[in-house]
């Protein structure tokens, strides 16, 4: 019997030592926990990577961002510029005053003059109707007459031209007359003019006599 219990309380003992050795791993593993600041440590310098990683994605999207703006507006820029390039027009569109070169030659007949039009862009364009035609002198400003032609359409190809003529009574008064020295020329349909140098003398009437005329476009020779 003293032998049985000599063995039960080694048994007993021995449980002991192995629950004692079971709290000692627990306690370990408190120690596990006391490495737990350490791992909430680790996660802030994680969320501080995230957030440096946040705001390095923030900052390159604003830089995507900024490039994409500059990248359109250069491509409106780049838009813009090139309607010059292409004459600005259609082809057959209206002629307009900067596309087109003027210059004057004397007419057929005495007490004509001829004004010549180029078209010195890249595009066909076309011409319908009378041109305005202000006549100026030292003493003001005279505006010519339709005549009573009709206007045709005339088109012109880059580099072609055209003509209109102006018709005025020649001075053979004997007198001075009056002198123009300038010609405000504004082609049909448009609202810009050029200005040319002239010298046309027609004598002071009363009014009664022929006044200055002007062709359509494109008639006459």
């Amino acid at each position: 019997m003293r032998v049985q219990k000599i063995s039960l309380l080694a048994v007993a003992v021995a449980a002991g030592l192995s629950l004692t050795a079971c709290g000692s791993s627990d306690n370990n593993s408190g120690g596990g926990d006391s490495s737990s600041p350490s791992s909430a440590a680790s996660d802030t310098s994680g969320t501080q990577g995230s957030g440096g990683s946040t705001g390095s994605t923030g900052s390159t999207g604003s830089t995507g961002s900024g490039a994409t703006g500059s990248t359109g507006q250069n491509g409106g820029q780049s838009s813009s510029a090139h309607g010059p390039t292409g004459s600005g027009r259609a082809s057959g569109a209206g002629c307009t005053t900067a596309h087109l070169s003027f210059s004057t030659s004397g007419g057929m007949g005495e007490g004509e003059l001829i004004v010549n039009m180029k078209n010195t862009g890249s595009a066909d364009c076309t011409l319908h109707g009378f041109p305005g035609v202000d006549l100026k002198s030292k003493d003001g400003t005279v505006s010519a007459s339709r005549s009573k032609l009709t206007a045709p359409t005339v088109t012109l190809q880059p580099g072609a031209e055209t003509r209109f003529t102006l018709h005025y009574p020649p001075n053979n008064s004997g007198g001075s007359g009056e002198t123009f020295t300038q010609l405000v020329v504004t082609p049909p349909n448009e609202t810009h003019s050029t200005t040319l140098n002239a010298g046309i003398n027609v004598p002071v009437t009363d009014g009664s006599g022929p006044g200055i005329t002007v062709d359509p476009v494109g008639t006459g020779k």
